[in-house]
């Protein structure tokens, strides 16, 4: 299986992710010195459409599983959720 992977430095609101499809269990990665709220999001209509899932405000290292194949996710902090620093998001699977 080839790993799916997402990653980027984030440092202003309105930054995601690229999207990415998962299926299964998958990681969620939330680093470095930084104050927002980062939100992961899922799209069942391969990204026309995305719904919150979670979301956090430090980091963290978690895992979620999804079910269902065709299902896209991107992480990143939407509009008027950030204040400072890089925040370093990861997907993987």
């Amino acid at each position: 299986m080839t790993q799916k992977l997402q990653a980027r430095s984030i440092t202003a609101d309105n930054q995601f992710t690229d999207s990415v499809e998962l299926t299964g269990h998958f990681n969620i990665s939330i680093t470095g010195n930084w104050a927002a709220r980062v939100t992961v999001q899922r799209s069942f209509d391969k990204g026309s459409t995305w719904y919150d899932v979670a979301d956090w405000e430090e980091n963290t290292q978690e895992y979620g599983l999804e079910v269902e194949r065709g299902v896209y996710y991107r992480v990143g902090i939407k509009p008027g959720e950030y204040s400072q620093g890089t925040c370093v998001v990861r997907l993987s699977q």
